[in-house]
């Protein structure tokens, strides 16, 4: 496509208040949400035409489907937009609301789809679990039902013409003021005190926030933020193929006679999607032996690969075509009339990076989307949130670039990527740990964990012990594909939580992040930031960070060593979203320094830990819950924490990396037995312990997500979050957070499991599990306010199951007597 001379463009704005980098779907929502937020002072720079990447190949599919509550939230926000935005903005869209069709061939398929169907309809969204009869009869004549188990309908699923989507959000934009410069490629960034420079071919623009939108391009983009903090994008580009057939005689009858395009269907066991494209059909598969490019030097990253495809290569798809041509017979009708392979970018979990860039100051990420259509609406309202208000409206942590941090490297993201295309579709169980990228990040126990039968998992990077195993159980892939709480670990952690129950247990818990704040007006700043109070020195507690909405940021242990001289620890994933939050506007003379890579921690825990730990020890073990000391452990200089997460006596102690493995070791020679994290998180339920991202997000309020004994609203200090924290305390929480015994069966509530009171959804389960202690079915939760007193019932894989409300958030040991020991 010939570029016109530089002469007949309009001139390019020499400031702009946000400067976007790319013009595909994502970048101009982005525009277009901006200028419903008012800002409209917003340049979008692209270097070709709109649409040039991978926004004019794509197969505008648009699926409100998710196993992520947050990625649901947002395609559910795309497609309402987009069934009104023709008519909102005065342009033309060939928008196709037919439905689609989801096929199951397994109980364990059916469980998943009804899980997601309970999750859509707590955010309003019908979808429909049938048995496959009734979707051949109601939806789709032409389904051959050989091996289906069910068949999920969803009436507003639907797709899109990419590029009008495009040009519509774009009129939209401009029309409220914002501009785009087409044919004005960027080329650089630089600083200028506090302003953003982006150069480009045609001159410089200042601005104040510049967002990375650049698509297949973005990794290239982001070497350019590297001088200012910046990273190596967790990226990799794949190959996607789909095939369009010549016109077929039934479907130009259907749409002659509906008025309506034939649903979708997509098979996630098969691993493709069919749709009608006009009166052909669309077959686009995700194959297993797929193929990355632009990842090695003999095939390099052209400086422009604007409008261009790969070479065809159908043989990757053959069993695909042939299994489809099973399904669904009238696709073998006709012939093929074009062959579609395109560059699609992947992140290692196939979810997009939309966000703040880590490291970088004003500057953003909106890219890797794999499935940028169904997605470009919902993106663009999140980074305007993101960009006008500081933070989503939603919890959209599963999108936030800051989830990866430096184990996260090209080799990672290549091998994640291609692990993540070849199952796309592919079931999450909650035992299952995929096996790709694995061993980046390793505690100096690995090798002796793996000796005593560790089945490892990734948090954060860091390989942690999930279970323990011994010699004949069964440890194969095959064993974790289920959602049923029995499998070959059950007996194995039922074990090993009574070992800490009766005994001792010892769990490696590497990977902590943890970040040492010191200097002059260290405690008066971080009283500042937190919403409760600080330890006295030689203790420690919990401390809770809110947004400006009274909303829970992040949760950090502070252990206080002198007056103005703190550790903070908080979740491994949680390392550089935390170091960002604490950085952020530093005082002169406090210094904060990142220690996560430098130590490493055990918890020894159980009602013999200090019997196992005083021989070994010299320390103070009669120091109380809550405490901490410096001393040595087995000769090695340790730091000791009177804590458990297990909630019993005991320590987490930490040392140096090279001093950790002879700790390690004394106290398994004493005879503590070691266990994983699921029994660690089967305790942590018990006692109605809460993770961040998991049962504390940005969802709620502190008062909602029941952390209200950690809130000083009387305080001196006017933290973040504390005017709207004093409105709710007048007025009450909208919702509170409960314990709930629940009649289970075979399953656990998911998180997200829908809570129902009567016939009405009233909140969410946020984490559960099979409590060893007690013997129940345990679900930390947040409901509605006014349900806590009405008989209440869970959804777990479309079961409502009966629920009762425990009295106290600790099912054991509430009085915290074994802690206290």
């Amino acid at each position: 496509m010939a570029s016109p001379n530089a002469e007949t463009l309009p001139p390019l704005p020499s400031t702009a208040r946000v400067v976007i980098i790319g013009g595909g779907a994502v970048g101009v929502s982005t525009l277009y949400h901006l200028a419903l937020e008012g800002w409209t002072d917003c340049l979008l720079l692209e270097k070709t035409e709109l649409t040039a990447g991978s926004t004019w190949h794509a197969a505008g599919k648009c699926p409100n489907f998710s196993t992520s509550a947050a990625v649901l939230r947002m395609q559910a926000y795309s497609t309402a937009l987009y069934r009104e935005l023709a008519d909102r903005v005065d342009y033309p869209m060939n928008y196709h609301v037919s439905g689609a069709l989801r096929l199951s061939h397994s109980k364990e398929r059916t469980q998943e789809f009804q899980h997601v169907q309970a999750m859509a309809r707590a955010q309003g969204v019908e979808m429909d679990v049938l048995p496959p009869e009734e979707a051949y009869d109601t939806h789709y004549p032409y389904l051959e039902l050989h091996d289906l188990h069910s068949v999920m309908w969803d009436a507003t699923d639907g797709d899109n013409d990419p590029a009008q989507l495009t040009q519509a959000l774009a009129k939209g934009a401009r029309d409220l003021g914002a501009k785009i410069a087409r044919y004005t490629p960027a080329i650089g960034v630089r600083r200028d005190g506090d302003e953003w420079v982006v150069e480009t071919e045609r001159g410089e623009v200042r601005c104040d926030h510049v967002v990375n939108a650049a698509g297949y391009y973005a990794a290239r983009v982001a070497e350019w933020f590297k001088p200012f903090g910046g990273r190596s994008l967790p990226m990799v580009v794949m190959s996607h193929q789909y095939m369009l057939t010549e016109e077929v005689t039934e479907l130009k009858d259907w749409l002659s006679e509906k008025g309506t395009k034939m649903p979708m269907i997509r098979d996630p066991d098969s691993s493709y999607y069919l749709r009608q494209e006009k009166t052909g059909m669309n077959l686009g598969p995700y194959e297993r032996n797929c193929k990355a490019h632009w990842v090695d030097p003999s095939d390099p990253m052209p400086q422009d690969f604007s409008f261009q495809l790969y070479p065809d290569d159908l043989d990757r798809l053959e069993w695909y075509i042939e299994d489809a041509m099973a399904r669904v017979p009238l696709l073998g009708t006709s012939g093929v009339s074009r062959v579609i392979n395109g560059p699609i970018p992947y992140a290692p979990d196939g979810l997009p990076l939309i966000g703040p860039m880590p490291g970088v100051t004003n500057a953003y990420e909106a890219c890797v989307f794999t499935f940028g259509i169904a997605q470009a609406g919902g993106a663009g309202k999140l980074m305007a949130d993101w960009i006008v208000h500081g933070q989503p409206e939603w919890d959209a942590w599963p999108l936030d670039p800051r989830r990866y941090t430096g184990y996260a490297d090209a080799d990672y993201a290549r091998v994640k990527g291609m692990e993540v295309y070849g199952h796309e579709y592919a079931m999450h169980f909650p035992h299952a740990c995929w096996p790709a990228g694995r061993d980046k990040r390793l505690s100096p126990n690995h090798a002796t964990l793996l000796a005593e039968g560790a089945q490892m998992g990734a948090y954060g990077g860091w390989e942690r012990a999930t279970w323990f195993a011994r010699t004949g159980d069964d440890t194969t892939w095959e064993s974790t594909q289920t959602w049923d709480r029995a499998g070959p670990w059950k007996a194995r952690v039922a074990e090993e939580c009574a070992q800490v129950r009766d005994h001792a247990g010892i769990i490696d818990l590497t990977g902590f992040s943890r970040f040492r704040l010191s200097g002059d007006g260290a405690a008066e700043w971080l009283c500042g930031r937190i919403a409760g109070a600080l330890p006295k020195v030689g203790r420690l507690n919990l401390g809770y960070f809110a947004d400006q909405r009274g909303r829970v940021e992040t949760e950090m242990s502070v252990t206080r060593h002198g007056e103005d001289d703190f550790t903070l620890t908080t979740a491994a994933a949680a390392e550089w979203h935390d170091w960002e939050l604490l950085s952020r506007d530093m005082p002169a003379g406090v210094t904060l320094t990142n220690r996560t890579e430098q130590s490493s921690t055990v918890l020894l825990t159980g009602p013999a830990a200090r019997n196992l730990l005083g021989p070994l020890a010299e320390a103070d073990l009669m120091q109380p819950w809550m405490s901490h000391q410096f001393g040595t452990v087995a000769g090695q200089e340790a730091h000791l924490a009177r804590v458990s997460f297990a909630g019993e006596l005991g320590w987490e102690i930490q040392a140096d990396r090279d001093g950790l493995p002879a700790i390690y070791a004394a106290l398994r020679k004493a005879g503590a037995q070691p266990f994983g994290m699921y029994a660690l998180d089967a305790m942590r339920i018990e006692k109605g312990y809460k993770t961040w991202k998991g049962d504390l997000s940005s969802d709620y309020t502190l008062f909602e997500a029941g952390l209200e004994r950690f809130v000083r609203l009387d305080k001196v200090q006017d933290f973040p979050g504390r005017q709207a924290l004093l409105k709710e305390k007048q007025v009450g929480p909208a919702k509170t957070s409960l314990t709930l015994v629940v009649d289970a069966g075979p399953q656990d509530a998911l998180p997200m499991s829908p809570i129902w009171a009567g016939d009405e959804i009233v909140g969410e389960a946020t984490s559960s599990t099979w409590g060893h202690r007690v013997g129940q079915s345990i679900a930390l939760g947040v409901v509605r306010a006014d349900a806590v007193s009405e008989p209440l019932t869970v959804d777990i894989f479309g079961q409502r199951r009966p629920a009762q409300v425990a009295s106290t958030s600790a099912l054991w040991d509430p009085e915290n007597l074994r802690l206290r020991a």
